[in-house]
């Protein structure tokens, strides 16, 4: 699939790290480095702009490393661009650790995962199938 962009930042196109990846890593576009202190949270941009073709998304979604090792997650994971969206593609920080966690430009701090998408028409009814887990809902499977 082919997706026009728009690079106003002096990074690389967003690319997959690996053959298998599902998702591209997207760079801070930064004039200076900011600092994200415990539990602070910011809007990053990127300096890109998509045209994603209707009944696609792009999805913002952590990168596991710096969850991990700093406490850095995607606010509202995942992040939804929808197709008619031509803004800058900004990426919502928050920083879950109890220290200070410097952004440079440049740094890699969320990947964009492009996934297809149904758009539903609802039916209404008065009652739905029956299913073997019927109602239950958190934690009624259990934890083994």
């Amino acid at each position: 699939m082919r997706i026009k962009i728009i690079n106003h930042s002096k990074h690389p196109l967003p690319q997959y790290q690996t053959e298998s990846s599902a998702g591209m890593d997207l760079r801070a576009e930064l004039p200076q480095p900011i600092n994200l202190k415990p539990l602070e949270r910011k809007l990053i941009g990127t300096g890109l702009y998509i045209e994603l073709p209707n009944g696609h998304e792009a999805q913002i979604r952590p990168r596991s490393g710096l969850a991990f090792k700093h406490g850095l997650t995607v606010l509202n994971s995942p992040g939804t661009i929808d197709a008619d969206y031509r803004g800058e593609i900004k990426v919502l920080l928050v920083n879950l650790s109890d220290t200070d966690f410097l952004i440079h430009d440049g740094e890699r701090i969320a990947q964009m995962v492009i996934s297809k998408h149904e758009n539903i028409q609802w039916e209404l009814t008065e009652e739905l199938s029956q299913t073997e887990r019927g109602t239950g809902g958190y934690g009624s499977t259990g934890v083994k």
